[in-house]
């Protein structure tokens, strides 16, 4: 019964490693990505991303055609976020290294939320375009 408890316990642990890695990624590449001014007026963000604008930004995604393409990695960092978001609040008190880690994930969350955005509104306009060509 312990071999069972320790393997599953293993598994959920590099689980959680992968996750936590393939979040990173989607992150890291989302910050090589330049904002539009129209989502920067859109979202009400001029310099970068805070973690505290991912709910803000996640209801705007919700008001357009939603892309086939971005879902999956948009859930995965709604997950990530509030993974951290939980960490940050029972650990940040204990591990004050751990509050400057999260802030910066957290922004990283918020800065991938609106370059989806910023796709999303891009292609409601190529869509637009396209229609009115017809």
């Amino acid at each position: 019964m312990i071999w069972s408890i320790t393997i599953f316990a293993l598994s959920l642990a590099t689980l959680l490693m992968f996750f936590v890695s393939y979040c990173r990624s989607l992150t890291a590449a989302s910050s090589r990505h330049p904002l539009s001014r129209e989502v920067r007026d859109v979202t009400g963000i001029e310099a970068l991303p805070s973690g505290k604008d991912f709910v803000r930004v996640t209801q705007l995604l919700q008001l357009c055609p939603e892309h086939s393409e971005d879902r999956a990695g948009l859930q995965a960092v709604g997950l990530y976020y509030k993974i951290l978001n939980f960490a940050q609040s029972r650990f940040a008190q204990t591990f004050p290294a751990l509050q400057d880690w999260t802030e910066r994930e957290l922004a990283g969350c918020t800065n991938f939320a609106v370059v989806v955005l910023d796709r999303r509104i891009a292609l409601s306009r190529a869509i637009l375009a396209q229609e009115g060509e017809i």
